[in-house]
């Protein structure tokens, strides 16, 4: 049986977690995470007939969604190794394309995780979804294994899909209808979502907003990466602003 830290005259002890909860957070944990799961799979699939058809072996394919889990950067991946590019070009193509989660890193709630080898997996399994999911409105009382359980799930979705796509690639037709607009349509719910959750306040999305357009203008090569930058600094204002303004009893 699990147990978990609980603390009695000054010094923690275990106390056994009962099963029933384990069970009962993974549950949940599905539930939150069927949606962005589903929206996982056809992108898996792509990805992993992509795999074979790039002349790679089909167990690229899951060595990449489980070591790497980094989304559209493995897409980018496959075309630098079928062309032998050099490791440091593969390392700053990396750095370009995963430096949000950066930024994700300062609200993702991995202080709830349980554990070293707990906050260890948050950490590297933390994806887009994952951390839209995880800062939610009514995320915000969710236990750390819940969080776990759901990364565990979306980071399975991706790997099993994309080994599926590697050895059934040929049977997937080449244009299937809907299939390519999943993941957009999966970001527009948790986008709407998102703002729901703000109650009103629609200064943080306008300043997001405003952040994309000025990076696509003065810095359309690296738009990315602006925006960021740009959003954070705006965010940073904002709360030195905020921060300044005398209270009114």
């Amino acid at each position: 049986m699990e147990t978990r830290p609980a603390v009695t005259g000054g010094r923690p002890r275990p106390v056994p977690v009962p099963e029933p909860a384990r069970r009962s957070e993974a549950h949940a944990a599905f539930r939150e995470s069927a949606g962005a799961v589903l929206g996982f799979v056809p992108l898996g699939l792509a990805f992993g007939a992509l795999v074979t058809q790039s002349g790679l072996d089909w167990w690229w394919a899951g060595l990449s969604a489980a070591l790497a889990f980094g989304g559209s950067f493995e897409f980018l991946l496959i075309g630098l190794v079928t062309a032998a590019a050099p490791l440091a070009a593969i390392a700053v193509s990396s750095f370009m394309v995963n430096v949000r989660h950066v930024f994700y890193a300062l609200s993702f709630p991995v202080h709830r995780i349980p554990g070293r080898l707990g906050k260890t997996y948050a950490t590297f399994a933390l994806c887009d979804e994952a951390y839209v999911l995880a800062t939610r409105e009514q995320a915000r009382s969710w236990p750390g294994r819940r969080i776990l359980w759901m990364q565990c799930f979306l980071h399975a979705a991706w790997a099993g899909s994309a080994i599926a796509g590697a050895l059934l690639g040929s049977l997937i037709p080449e244009r299937v209808t809907g299939l390519d607009f999943a993941l957009t349509a999966l970001f527009a719910v948790l986008a709407l979502d998102a703002v729901r959750d703000l109650r009103g306040e629609l200064s943080i999305p306008g300043l997001a907003l405003l952040s994309a357009l000025g990076a696509r203008l003065l810095f359309p090569g690296e738009m990315l990466l602006a925006a960021f930058a740009l959003f954070a600094a705006a965010l940073l204002a904002r709360q030195l602003t905020t921060s300044k303004k005398p209270s009114h009893a």
